[in-house]
């Protein structure tokens, strides 16, 4: 890819297993903070909770940032959601689409998975892994979740300008988050998604399945659902889909 972004170590492959990889050794090695990890394929695309990320080349934007932040490694769920409201950003801007985000990880566009975010802690650096899918126009059978593409929502956008776009929300939303705090960020994210507060949704546990309505996210930026029965959970981890999609 053509890059213009001064001042920012880039590395750059053809294809590669997955970005967080040399990503993550970069950050072991000393890297500064902003370093970007991207590849024009990824082989072996990782994802939330061990899924892997279809990663057709050429046809998505499939990046690792290392970011060194001021903060306790117990604020990493609010970083994974501070992301995700800047790929929100970044596409909203060169697609001018208006994705939704799924807690905690997901951006969606008509109910579609477009991006995903991951995020993991190495040394005192976090490696924020993101992809996004750009001008794919078919994707496997059996994934977990419905996916879509900038493109068959009907935006054409390079893979270089939402690059460009997305380095930029990222910094954004890392000032917003050492400026003013997690509590922004969660303001941030309950206004700018429908699955944070009074949705129906069913979470998928290790332990079963629960049914629920959220209620916006507690201090740490987990997800509280209350159940039928009047229950309230706080959701650590879990995979979050709308019940009416059963």
């Amino acid at each position: 890819m053509n890059l213009f972004l001064p001042g920012r170590r880039v590395e750059w492959f053809e294809s590669i297993d997955s970005t967080m990889i040399p990503a993550a050794a970069l950050a072991r090695q000393g890297c500064p903070h902003g370093t970007i990890v991207g590849a024009d394929e990824q082989t072996a695309g990782a994802g939330r909770q061990g899924h892997s990320w279809h990663s057709e080349k050429c046809a998505g934007l499939y990046v690792s940032i290392v970011l060194r932040l001021p903060m306790e490694a117990r604020a990493l769920p609010v970083v994974m959601l501070a992301l995700g409201l800047a790929t929100q950003e970044a596409i909203g801007q060169t697609a001018l689409l208006a994705p939704d985000l799924r807690w905690p990880n997901d951006v969606l566009l008509g109910g579609c998975k477009c991006a995903g975010i991951l995020a993991q802690l190495e040394g005192d650096a976090i490696v924020a892994g993101i992809g996004v899918n750009v001008s794919q126009t078919r994707f496997p059978s059996g994934l977990a979740t419905p996916a879509t593409s900038l493109l068959l929502q009907g935006a054409r956008v390079t893979r270089e300008d939402l690059l460009t776009a997305l380095v930029h929300a990222v910094d954004h939303v890392c000032s917003v988050l050492i400026e003013h705090g997690a509590h922004a960020i969660l303001r941030m994210f309950e206004a700018s998604s429908s699955y944070a507060r009074g949705r129906r949704v069913r979470v998928e546990q290790q332990g079963g399945e629960l049914v629920g309505v959220t209620c916006g996210l507690d201090e740490s930026g987990f997800l509280i659902v209350e159940q039928d029965g009047g229950k309230v959970e706080k959701i650590l981890t879990g995979g979050v889909r709308a019940a009416s999609a059963e």
